[in-house]
């Protein structure tokens, strides 16, 4: 089992167990869809990538349950704000 889901540092920073659960799931769907990492993943599998974006600060859950992300305005769009990823990346 991946240590940092042991730990209730990460259940506490997303805000429960159900919405762990379901960040996991929707960034898990969005890397299989080819959305691209947000971290340097190299040699780790796809679970220990999303447990550090994560830890990481990198993704949230928004009040309507998307999945977003922390990153840049410039690195994403040009509006500024979150960007949803659970669409591929063009």
């Amino acid at each position: 089992m991946i240590e940092e889901l042991k730990e209730e540092e990460i259940v506490n920073k997303v805000g429960g167990r159900f919405k762990l659960s379901t960040l996991i799931q929707k960034r898990m769907i969005a890397l299989n869809q080819g959305a691209r990492p947000l971290i340097d993943g190299r040699g780790l599998d796809k679970i220990s990538m999303v447990i550090q974006e994560i830890m990481q600060d990198k993704i949230f859950l928004d009040m309507s349950g998307k999945l977003q992300t922390n990153e840049s305005a410039d690195e994403f769009d040009s509006e500024g704000g979150t960007v949803d990823l659970t669409q591929a990346s063009e």
